[in-house]
C-alpha cells in the first residue's frame, strides 16, 4: 500500500534549499536545559530510588531557545527576542546561543528575573527525574517597553515571526496584541505555539500550534473520536482568529485547520525508526520499518520551528505540516533536547513509500 505522503516528497525536496537563509525571529520564553549524565546500579538505603554517579553534565537551549536553535539547523538567520535573568544561567544560555549563531543582541537581561533552568538527571539512556527552578512574575514595565521597540524595529527585516509562549510571564495579553498588530501592519507572518488560554490576544496569527492534551484544555472538549478533534480545531481556528491550526496527535500524527478549508487534513505519523545505537547523531536507518520514540523532549519545539521555517519560505500550511511532521519523526528518536539537520530530513524524505 502506497504511503500517502509519498505525493509529497518531491514538493518538500524541492522545498529544502529555499529554507536557507530566511529570516527568522524568535519570540517567547527563553530557557536553559540542563543535562546531568550518570550511571546507576543500586539505590539509595534512604529511599527507593537510584543512585547516580555523576559522569558530566552540559546544557542547550530550551523553551523558545530551543525553537531557534531548530530553525538555526536548517540554515535560516534567526533573531532571538526574550528576557533572562543576570545570573550563571543566562550566561550559559548566551553561549549556547553564541554557539548556534543566532542573533542576541534582543536578548535582555533583568537584574530581579531569573533565568528558567530545567535540570534532568540521565542515568543509562533512562530520564529519572527533572528539576525546574523558575518564577512566573511579569517583566518589569521598562523592560517590556524596551523589548517591544527592538522587536518593531527588526520587524520589517524578517520573513515570520514564531512566538512560543511556555506561560512563564514574558508575554501578557497586551504584549502579544501589540505584537501581533506590528506584524500585521508590516504583512510579517506570525507563527504561535500555544501554551495557555491567552486566545484572543493571538487574533490574527497565520497558524497556530497544540498538542492533543493542550487542545483538549483550549477548548474543553474531551477529543475522543475524529469528530471531536473537527470540532476543536474549529473551535482554536474562531477562537485565535488566525489562517490556520495544527494539533499535533503523537503516534497519530496530527491534524491540520485551515480557515479556507471545510475539512481538516491528517496527516500520518512518519514510519521511521532510530536505533539506539544512533542516538543523537545524524542519519537515518536504512530499511526501517516503524518508528522508534525514544524522548519526546522538545519535539513539539520542532514541529512549530519548522512549520513556520516552511511556510515562510513558500509552503503551504500543509506541506509545511508535513515536513514538520517528518522532522518531529527524526528529534523524538534522539535523547535529550535535539534538532534535525537539512541532511537528516532529506534521508527522511528518502525513506518514504
Amino acid at each position: 500500500m502506497t504511503n500517502p505522503l509519498v505525493h509529497s516528497v518531491p514538493r518538500l525536496k524541492r522545498l529544502l534549499p529555499r529554507l536557507r537563509g530566511k529570516r527568522i525571529g524568535v519570540l517567547g520564553d527563553m530557557m536553559l536545559d540542563r543535562y546531568l549524565w550518570g550511571t546507576a546500579s543500586r539505590l539509595s538505603p534512604e529511599a527507593a530510588v537510584p543512585v547516580v554517579d555523576f559522569v558530566e553534565q552540559n546544557e542547550c537551549l530550551g523553551g523558545a531557545g530551543n525553537v531557534a536553535a531548530n530553525i538555526a539547523a536548517l540554515g535560516a538567520k534567526v533573531e532571538a527576542f526574550g528576557v533572562l535573568g543576570s545570573d550563571e544561567a543566562g550566561r550559559a544560555f548566551e553561549r549556547c546561543l553564541l554557539s548556534k549563531n543566532i542573533v542576541s543582541k534582543a536578548v535582555l537581561t533583568e537584574p530581579k528575573r531569573v533565568t528558567t533552568v530545567k535540570t534532568r538527571i540521565i542515568a543509562k539512556h533512562q530520564h529519572v527525574v527533572r528539576v525546574d527552578h523558575e518564577r512566573r512574575e511579569p517583566l518589569a514595565a521598562q523592560t517590556q517597553e524596551k523589548l517591544l521597540r527592538m522587536i518593531f524595529a527588526a520587524l520589517k527585516k524578517l520573513d515570520a515571526l514564531v512566538l512560543s509562549d511556555y506561560n512563564k510571564g514574558l508575554i501578557t495579553d497586551d504584549f502579544a496584541d501589540r505584537v501581533l498588530s506590528a506584524a500585521h501592519q508590516l504583512k510579517v507572518p506570525v507563527f504561535i505555539g500555544l501554551k495557555t488560554k491567552r486566545l484572543y490576544a493571538y487574533r490574527g496569527a497565520r497558524a497556530v500550534t497544540c498538542n492533543e492534551g493542550e487542545a483538549r484544555l483550549l477548548v474543553n472538549l474531551p477529543l475522543n473520536d475524529e469528530a471531536s478533534f473537527e470540532e476543536a480545531g474549529r473551535a482554536l481556528l474562531a477562537h485565535c482568529g488566525c489562517s490556520g491550526v495544527v494539533i499535533t496527535r503523537g503516534q497519530k500524527g496530527m491534524n491540520v485547520f485551515e480557515e479556507s478549508a471545510p475539512r481538516s487534513v491528517h496527516i500520518h505519523a512518519t514510519g521511521l525508526e532510530l536505533t539506539y545505537a544512533r542516538i543523537g547523531q545524524p542519519g537515518i536507518e536504512r530499511g526501517a520499518t516503524g518508528r522508534q520514540v525514544f524522548d519526546l523532549t522538545g519535539a513539539g519545539d520542532t514541529v512549530l520551528s519548522v512549520l513556520s521555517l516552511a511556510a515562510a519560505a513558500g509552503a503551504s500550511l500543509v506541506d509545511a505540516a508535513i515536513l514538520a511532521n517528518i522532522a518531529a519523526g527524526v528529534v523524538v528518536g534522539k535523547l535529550g533536547t535535539a534538532s534535525v539537520s537539512p541532511k537528516e530530513l532529506e534521508y527522511a524524505l528518502d525513506e518514504i513509500r
